[in-house]
């Protein structure tokens, strides 16, 4: 009889078969699709569709279909379109007619809505603990070089001296959002839409409110029309995925600069270090650059489903089985590569001669234009001053401090013996120790903020 009944005289074309089927990718679902299925049998029971002995004996054939999958025993049959006519027919086979039953007010509309939102929401979940552990990872590493002093850039050029710490801690604050962004997604696709049909609601006196609890949503769709064509979790869930994406392939280019023999500023552990089959001396930070490849990946994900959903009419459409395939590979992509970042930060070797060599006291130029503040001068005049003071050591080719006073003194009577205090790079640091800045004692506040975060949202995991 198949999923169509009796309408049809002639069955679905080969060809179309395997464009239409989508168990070669949904069949990962099978898990939520039972457990979603055990919770309606039990809602459909109370509603007086199925007797205690039905519902009992429908339970127990899905878990036992559950354990199939569980071991990999489960063999798919040739009509099989979907997880859910697979898991249907088997239970079928298993119990019989009464497992028929089970449909009675459903749609594969709202239970594919049900199956996917359930998914996400555990995916949510498991990426919340990889995030957590890339972001420890950060902290540890930061916590061991609070007073490791670094170039730090603008337009990647040096700008002014930080500490190591300072710049492995701005990744941190980056994944934080990702991280309430994402538990902010999950609440939001915490609603459940079991219970809308094909589009208009059942007419079963289902509880709803219960069937959602049972299955751990906080919230019950409020519009059937809507529930079942609603994907806007899948392209929330999509776009915190690509910004995420977006930070890490920030920090592995910086990664893949710094990691270069022209910096020599950090070295990736030879375990996540790959060569060369021609160059024997190459070391390439091969994991980073596929961190920083893979967000082309996920744009072009969320990308497909926006173009997909802007143009849906009213209601379900087929057009919604391409959500699947694009929100599994972002999120494969992100369970693939969290755990290798996560210890590539953990293993990585900082050279700090490397970096104390890379200092240079053109970075300082700030700080001498703050020294003639301190002195009365307004800051853009000061600016003004210090300019000419980079330009007349670049010129005789010696560094700032190497310039006479008279040379100070002659651009301003306010720069006395005191202004060659200013060319010491940790002193420059030490000041910035406003809140947010780079100082040790800055960061150490920072260090302390992030761990009780990590602490403290543990509900977010």
């Amino acid at each position: 009889m198949g999923l169509w009944g009796g309408v049809f005289r002639e069955p679905t074309d080969d060809d179309l078969r395997k464009l239409n089927d989508s168990l070669p990718f949904d069949q990962r679902m099978y898990r939520q699709d039972i457990e979603g299925s055990i919770a309606y049998a039990q809602a459909i029971r109370d509603a007086g569709v199925l007797t205690a002995q039905e519902c009992l004996k429908i339970t127990q054939a899905l878990k036992q279909i559950r354990k199939e999958f569980d071991e990999g025993t489960f063999v798919f049959a040739a009509g099989d379109e979907d997880i859910h006519t697979a898991v249907e027919r088997r239970l079928i086979e298993l119990v019989g007619a009464i497992g028929g039953k089970l449909h009675t007010g459903r749609s594969r509309n709202d239970q594919v809505a049900t199956d996917l939102r359930l998914w996400a929401m555990d995916a949510c979940a498991d990426l919340q603990k990889l995030l957590a552990n890339f972001q420890h990872a950060l902290v540890e590493k930061a916590e061991a070089h609070v007073e490791t002093l670094m170039v730090g850039y603008t337009h990647v050029q040096p700008a002014q001296p930080v500490t190591v710490a300072h710049w492995l801690m701005s990744y941190f604050w980056m994944v934080q959002r990702d991280r309430q962004r994402l538990y902010e997604a999950r609440r939001r696709m915490s609603v459940l839409p079991l219970g809308s049909g094909a589009l208009a609601g059942t007419p079963l006196n289902i509880n709803r409110a219960q069937l959602a609890k049972n299955l751990g949503f906080t919230g019950v769709s409020e519009n059937s029309l809507d529930a079942v064509s609603d994907r806007d979790f899948v392209a929330d869930m999509l776009y915190v995925l690509t910004l995420l994406g977006a930070h890490l392939s920030r920090l592995a280019e910086d990664f893949i600069w710094f990691s270069s023999p022209s910096f020599s500023f950090v070295r990736l552990h030879d375990r996540y270090s790959t060569g060369s089959s021609l160059m024997p001396q190459k070391r390439n930070a091969d994991p980073m650059e596929l961190a920083r490849g893979k967000v082309g990946r996920l744009i072009g994900n969320l990308v497909a489903v926006l173009a997909m959903l802007k143009g849906l009419p009213t209601g379900y459409n087929k057009d919604l089985q391409e959500d699947k395939e694009a929100l599994f590979d972002a999120v494969d992509q992100m369970q693939q590569l969290l755990p290798v970042l996560t210890a590539v930060v953990r293993t990585l070797a900082v050279n700090e001669e490397a970096l104390l060599r890379a200092l240079s006291e053109e970075m300082l130029a700030t700080d001498v234009a703050d020294y003639l503040v301190t002195k009365g001068m307004p800051f853009r005049e000061a600016h003004h001053v210090v300019g000419r003071l980079v330009r007349l050591a670049q010129e005789r080719g010696v560094m700032l401090s190497a310039l006479p006073l008279a040379d100070y003194q002659a651009l301003s009577p306010l720069f006395a013996q005191d202004v060659y205090a200013v060319f010491d790079f940790m002193q420059s640091v030490r000041q910035r120790a406003v809140q947010g800045g780079t100082a040790p004692e800055a960061v150490q506040a920072q260090l302390v903020a992030a761990r009780e975060q990590l602490h403290n949202e543990l509900g977010f995991v």
